[in-house]
């Protein structure tokens, strides 16, 4: 089968880029002929002649940011001029879509969480003018949606609720969901009466990760940390809803010099940088400078080189080094992080993060320090300061996670799911 995807930007270390990928693999090797449409390539993902980018399409493209501080963040005093821009730009956008159709003969399109978030408004609207108009089959694979936000998408105008309500996500025949989580399968039913597949975020538990190897034994050093540190490494971006002060909170508490903390995500996903700036205040105010970095100028998706010559560290170099990993997220569409974890063999700290941590993962019996809303007690202090300092325990702790994480969260689990709703 032919399958054109459309995504926002790939090659990225965000979860929807991550999972995207995923699929891909998955897919080609099921036999499908992949065609990729996307606004942004942070790196190359299949053979240029299957690559297509539509610069509009990306999340920074002007179209995308002139549009989305209209509806949301700096709404004018009425929205007729983003009303035409919204209705002009996605008829372009679903006439370039529709050409490239054509030209590689695609037999069905796969959204990643274009058709759910309106974090792209002409994107979306464009994928439905599209589907309307041609009827091609469409599967969404939908990772979070605009409810889950907050007041994220919050708007003055009825216009543009109503374009949301009618748009994300997709209401169509011809169109089948995949979600990532169970709260979300629920969620479509009852909203809309969309009878979606649960599909979760998986890993390739038959590949290496993590492992340690002489060219990320320097990872330590080249960011200021001696190799007998204990170092945590928070391996997200830097938004909000990752609870990174939680670790700085921890960090503080534990109150052992040799503990530091990685913090490996960029902050060009925080608006305004405003929570950055409250990490570092935090930082400053608890005397945690010597003991914390932020690395994401060291610390990609996968390795290269720096202007200067210097290493650059995958993700995986960063959990090859990482005594225990941080993740005290408020909410997370699933939660990549924990799954990365679990495959490079590495003690998690968690908070149940909603809407779907325990249901989905926490339950299914792996063993990790859990900490309710946030709260760092003192039995999960304690719990944590144990961990870190015991190598026998974190063996005994990471090979059951792992055993557990490759029945649930594999390749072959992604497969099935894939040969279901490809059929």
């Amino acid at each position: 089968m032919r399958i054109g995807v459309v995504i926002g930007r790939i090659g990225d270390v965000d979860g929807v880029a991550l999972e995207t990928e995923k699929w891909l693999h998955v897919l080609n090797e099921m036999g499908h002929d992949i065609y990729i449409l996307s606004g942004r390539y942070k790196r190359s993902i299949i053979s240029d002649d299957f690559q297509t980018c539509m610069a509009g399409l990306s999340f920074f493209s002007p179209e995308c940011e002139w549009e989305q501080n209209r509806a949301f963040y700096f709404p004018p005093d009425e929205p007729s001029e983003l009303l035409e821009h919204l209705h002009r730009v996605s008829d372009g956008f679903a006439i370039r879509m529709f050409k490239w159709i054509m030209q590689n003969n695609i037999e069905v399109l796969l959204v990643e969480n274009a058709s759910a978030l309106p974090a792209h408004l002409t994107m979306g609207m464009a994928i439905k003018k599209l589907v309307e108009h041609t009827g091609i089959p469409i599967v969404c694979h939908d990772h979070d949606f605009h409810w889950e936000r907050g007041d994220r998408y919050k708007t003055p105008f009825p216009e543009i609720d109503k374009i949301i309500a009618e748009t994300f996500p997709l209401q169509n025949q011809h169109a089948k969901h995949a979600v990532i989580n169970s709260y979300c399968k629920r969620e479509l039913k009852k909203r809309y009466g969309i009878n979606a597949i649960m599909i979760p975020n998986v890993m390739n538990f038959d590949k290496p990760y993590g492992v340690r190897d002489n060219y990320n034994k320097t990872l330590l050093p080249s960011i200021g940390f001696e190799n007998t540190s204990i170092p945590l490494f928070q391996i997200t971006r830097i938004v909000k809803r990752k609870g990174i002060e939680t670790a700085l909170e921890l960090l503080h508490l534990l109150n052992d010099k040799k503990v530091k903390l990685v913090i490996t995500g960029s902050a060009k996903d925080d608006n305004r940088k405003g929570y950055y700036k409250e990490l570092i205040e935090i930082i400053d105010n608890r005397k945690l400078t010597d003991r914390v970095v932020f690395a994401e100028r060291r610390i990609l998706n996968t390795r290269g080189k720096t202007v200067k010559g210097e290493k650059i560290f995958s993700l995986s170099d960063a959990y090859a080094n990482a005594t225990a990993c941080t993740y005290f997220s408020q909410y997370e569409g699933f939660g990549n992080a924990f799954i990365e974890a679990i495959l490079s063999k590495t003690p998690i700290l968690v908070n149940n993060y909603k809407p779907v941590y325990w249901e989905d993962i926490g339950s299914k019996g792996f063993k990790t320090v859990m900490i309710e809303d946030n709260v760092l007690t003192d039995k999960a202090i304690s719990e944590i300061d144990k961990i870190i300092h015991d190598k026998k325990l974190q063996k005994e702790i990471v090979e059951h996670n792992f055993n557990l994480g490759k029945l649930l969260f594999s390749y072959d689990v992604l497969r099935e799911k894939l040969e279901y709703i490809f059929n």
